[in-house]
């Protein structure tokens, strides 16, 4: 019986959030809160008091927030991280033996029961607590339990006292805990910077940056383009594999088996005689033209993000250093990646069960650490779900022990399982089927998974209309309506969204008529692109941008709510700061081809409107305002004038 705690009668359990039995920390950035709740509860009817315990790790104290029951035993508190770094937080539970007395005594008193000795019960339990409280408490203390002693013919007065919520809060806090349950873990919040959950990517290739038609893009030629990307609003710049490109097996126009001679490969076939993973492709410039363009891009708020895919083309040096680190054929020749029927003859996928795996890992972690080095915080990881997930937890962990603020997106378009286990081990964003969902229904049920079960505690999702790999059927041969509706979802509904461009806002459109991507796509040609030119969808980006960063509402995707419509075409939703003040309402009308309108809900209450006051709209696209009143009003989009409101709510 030594182990047992016999005097606990407290159960604690079911605490949420709680990933995988608190083997993976919850997410959080910097000024987020961290909202708890767990199942609390004892044996009989005594009161029971709880409280959440937090602090900063290598914090010695605690900081506690009491926790309200909300109803069936459950209970739930909120606290805010304040700062990047490791939190961690556990529960305390205990029964209130004072609160326990006051609860009977009331209810004797109010049934005209005698009193006398509860009243010397009650004044036994002041005296406990003194022991526990300051030297001023204590002379408080004392005066009360001599006026409950000597109620003389005034029992009324004493119960007063004794029922005071001054006496109630004072006497709680000087209670001893001694017998207090404490949940058997001690859970782990990972906070990171504001830019893991709030973010605006822009995706290009360098080697397409030159202003003459048939040239090989530089770095210096990317420096031009930075401004635009800013001007647009874009705080991340996102690069496709910069290093040497294998000849072997070299892939032409279109994944052709073979390259024409002045053919430039893909440049996820990684390696050549130039070098590896740490080389720059000589025709992009230096490595100082590169540390330039981490310099130029940080004048203007933008981080640039590097692809990171550990493959190599059959040139790499690692295959002729390192050939145990793939897999090889009977006949002697390496195994290239395969997706039956496709076939990649130039990349070879890496073998992560090898015998030398501890070296590989290291050589794979120093690309990273190479990077750092360089300027680069920000990591777009190719097929990471491909790759060993002990590896990426172990060199993720690695890295941010030391370099705490870098952000790793993984490139995952598969299985929810596998997408679930990346953003636990480690990975701050990921890719999401954002892409593939087609109808209002299919939106609402999405976002209901990714912010309404426990994914919202280690997912973070990052929307993209288009990829260099996809094409969606959303864009194919679709008119400009399709991709402003696109572009507005894809940003208003998460906070963290990219574009693959120049593409995207000079809406190409045309498929390859086999597959789901660009016809002559970019992956296998450079390509040349008028800058300069300043369109109608540049300008939407830029303000759409501009709407993100004035709005708070917009800077987190956990906020959402959905409205109801009477059209099962357009689609509605909304989202506030956690004060309020800040209410932004968007409509989109998923037919890019036909007028649609209807009527629709929103939650006057919850949004802190007064039923029956009028209240204004006012759109953020377009500048227009409208008088609202009621939680039914009429909408209608005529897509070929514009396909969507983001309205602020003003009362």
């Amino acid at each position: 019986m030594k182990n047992i705690k016999g005097r606990e009668r407290v159960i604690i359990e079911n605490v949420s959030p709680e990933i995988d039995c608190g083997k993976y920390p919850v997410k959080r950035v910097e000024s987020e809160k961290v909202e708890v709740s767990a199942d609390i509860f004892a044996d009989g009817h005594n009161v029971i008091r709880a409280v959440l315990i937090f602090r900063k790790q290598g914090k010695r104290k605690w900081e506690e927030i009491p926790m309200k029951h909300i109803g069936n035993d459950r209970w739930n508190a909120d606290f805010r991280v304040n700062e990047t770094g490791w939190y961690e937080y556990t529960i305390q539970g205990w029964v209130d033996h004072f609160a326990s007395w006051q609860k009977s005594f009331k209810l004797k008193y109010e049934a005209n029961q005698d009193i006398g000795i509860e009243l010397k019960i009650g004044a036994l339990l002041m005296q406990e607590s003194q022991r526990q409280a300051s030297p001023k408490l204590r002379k408080d203390i004392s005066k009360w339990v001599s006026a409950i002693s000597n109620t003389g013919d005034n029992p009324a007065k004493a119960v007063a006292l004794v029922l005071s919520e001054e006496v109630s809060d004072i006497i709680y806090s000087c209670s001893a805990r001694n017998d207090a349950a404490v949940y058997e873990k001690i859970l782990r919040v990972n906070v990171e910077r504001k830019r893991s959950l709030f973010s605006s990517w822009y995706e290009l290739f360098p080697r397409s940056a030159s202003p003459e038609q048939g040239k090989h893009g530089t770095f210096k030629d990317v420096e031009d383009v930075i401004p635009l990307v800013a001007k647009m609003g874009f705080d991340i710049l996102y690069f496709p594999p910069i290093h040497p490109i294998g000849a072997s097996f070299r892939k032409g126009k279109d994944n052709a088996p073979e390259a024409g001679p002045d053919e430039p490969g893909s440049p996820w076939a990684i390696g050549s005689i130039e070098g590896g993973h740490k080389a720059i492709h000589p025709e992009l410039g230096t490595l100082e033209d590169f540390r330039n363009v981490v310099k130029k891009a940080a004048g203007y708020g933008i981080e640039i993000a590097l692809d990171l895919a550990y493959q190599c083309s059959q040139d790499h040096p690692w295959v002729t250093e390192h050939p145990e680190w793939f897999t090889w054929r009977p006949d002697g020749t390496v195994q290239y990646a395969e997706n039956p029927p496709k076939k990649y003859q130039d990349v070879l996928p890496m073998n992560f069960e090898n015998d030398d795996w501890q070296n590989m890992w290291k050589e794979l972690k120093s690309v990273v650490d190479y990077w750092i080095e360089q300027g680069v915080n920000v990591f777009r990881v190719d097929n990471p779900h491909t790759k060993s997930f002990v590896f990426w937890e172990w060199m993720i962990g690695e890295v941010k022990k030391k370099h705490p603020d870098i952000i790793f997106l993984a490139e995952a378009f598969t299985r929810n399982k596998l997408m679930d286990r990346l953003g636990k081990i480690g990975f701050t964003q990921s890719y999401t089927y954002f892409t593939w969902r087609n109808s209002p229904r299919e939106f609402v049920e999405y976002l209901q998974d990714l912010t309404r079960t426990e994914r919202r505690e280690y997912y973070r999702p990052n929307f993209w209309p288009n990829t260099p790999d996809i094409l969606p059927v959303s864009l194919q041969h679709k008119n400009e309506a399709a991709f402003i509706a696109r572009l507005i979802m894809a940003a208003t509904l998460s906070s963290s969204y990219g574009i693959y461009g120049p593409v995207f806002e000079f809406m190409y459109n045309v498929p390859h008529p086999l597959r789901e991507e660009y016809i002559d796509n970019e992956k296998y040609e450079t390509k040349h692109y008028d800058w300069r030119t300043m369109t109608r969808m540049r300008k939407l980006i830029a303000l759409v941008n501009k709407i993100r960063n004035e709005n708070p509402a917009l800077q987190t995707t956990w906020n959402i709510w959905f409205a109801e419509v009477q059209n099962d075409q357009l689609l509605c939703y909304g989202k506030t700061d956690d004060e309020k003040e800040n209410r932004i309402f968007v409509v989109v009308n998923m037919d890019p081809n036909n007028t649609q309108g209807g009527w629709i809900k929103i939650p006057l209450e919850e949004l802190g409107i007064s039923p029956g006051i009028d209240f204004e709209m006012n759109d953020l696209l377009t500048g227009n305002k409208f008088k609202w009143n009621g939680e039914w009003n009429y909408v209608e989009l005529n897509p070929q004038i514009f396909p969507a409101h983001i309205f602020r709510i003003v009362q």
